[in-house]
């Protein structure tokens, strides 16, 4: 079973860890996105450029391959803590890929991904915490970090209790990896949704 396990990670990282910012960024001609804006290769960044086709596609093949690797897993191994493997495993080829020397996003799309896949009512309350704070305020990174952090909730609420302990880590990944969007924050310097900036 560990094997397993070690399998389903390996698998999710791989593909968890496809640049699709940087694929599509380069395929509208846009040049290499981590040179652009905050140099994040995520949809939030993509949009910077304001080539919102690109930053849709970005959004999208981002949720998916968390989405997707989580539910292939869940599929061909009848093991939930394998499938949870996949999906954490997944965020975090995202955020520090090897073929970009551990230099990725902040895993947001990717982890709602997981979320929807794993447990879907959770991953549907999270994304509408998003879409609520994100309209309220105009900061993603804030709705971001809000929704994540109701994620445990969300779990406990709607989801088996190993599906806790999934979205707590997540949640925590997040958060560690939008420590400098936090400090803008508090300082008031963060960009809004659609300006140009880091």
């Amino acid at each position: 079973m560990a094997t397993i396990h070690i399998a389903a990670g390996i698998i999710g990282y791989l593909v968890g860890s496809i640049p699709f910012g940087l694929v599509f960024a380069r395929a509208f001609g846009l040049g290499d996105l981590r040179k652009i804006g905050s140099g994040n290769i995520g949809a939030t960044n993509v949009l910077r450029t304001g080539n919102k086709p690109a930053a849709f596609l970005t959004l999208l093949f981002d949720i998916g391959k968390g989405g997707a690797v989580a539910l292939l897993v869940g599929y061909f191994v009848p093991n939930v803590h394998a499938e949870l493997a996949a999906g954490f495993w997944a965020v975090m080829g995202h955020n520090f890929p090897v073929w970009l020397n551990f230099r990725g996003g902040k895993g947001v799309a990717t982890t709602i991904g997981v979320l929807l896949a794993t447990s879907w009512p959770v991953g549907l309350a999270a994304i509408a915490t998003w879409l609520v704070v994100a309209a309220i305020t105009r900061y993603s990174s804030l709705a971001a970090l809000v929704a994540l952090a109701g994620a445990p909730i969300f779990s406990y609420l709607l989801a088996p209790p190993q599906h806790i302990i999934l979205s707590a880590m997540l949640a925590v990944l997040v958060w560690a990896r939008h420590h400098e969007n936090i400090r803008r924050l508090l300082k008031g310097s963060e960009t809004k949704i659609g300006k140009k900036g880091e």
